[in-house]
């Protein structure tokens, strides 16, 4: 990775945030930095490569966030959802697209689905696929119980924050 001065990159929050911008990148050859002002991140998605983990992050309110990345074609990584209560009887929760992609519901056409109405699910399993900029990334399920609904409809995109299952816990 590139060399990082926190005080650069202060500075260059601070820039943006005066000046009202979405982001601003700075590259140093396959290698950049973009800092989101909160006006423009509500969820983002990081993906390293190296490791191959997904770390996912809603910066607090009024702060600046940097994300360091880098150009790859790492294989498929998992994704951290983010569920949402749904005030039910039956304690039913909704989980979420923590990103903007294509939703598909198992790894290839010819094979078979990864969660479908009635599948038992726990903590870790693959719901399905979210495809963003030609990456592929497993959406886990972070609750364990019986799938009730699915959401998504296979090959058709999906926006941040769209329910995409509904877990009877």
């Amino acid at each position: 990775m590139m060399d990082v001065n926190i005080e650069q990159l202060k500075a260059l929050a601070e820039l943006a945030k005066a000046n009202e911008l979405a982001e601003i990148t700075v590259t140093d050859g396959d290698k950049s930095i973009t800092i989101k002002t909160p006006s423009s991140v509500s969820h983002t998605v990081n993906q390293f490569s190296g490791g191959g983990g997904v770390s996912t992050f809603a910066p607090a309110s009024g702060a600046t966030t940097a994300m360091a990345t880098e150009s790859v074609n790492a294989p498929i990584a998992p994704v951290a959802s983010t569920p949402v209560a749904v005030a039910d009887a039956a304690n039913i929760k909704t989980i979420t697209a923590p990103m903007v992609g294509t939703f598909y519901a198992s790894s290839s056409p010819e094979s078979p689905v990864f969660a479908e109405k009635g599948t038992v699910v726990k903590v870790g399993q693959t719901l399905c696929i979210l495809e963003a900029m030609k990456q592929m990334n497993q959406l886990e399920s972070d609750l364990a119980g019986t799938i009730v609904e699915v959401l998504g409809q296979n090959g058709q995109p999906v926006e941040f924050g769209q329910p995409l299952f509904k877990i009877q816990v």
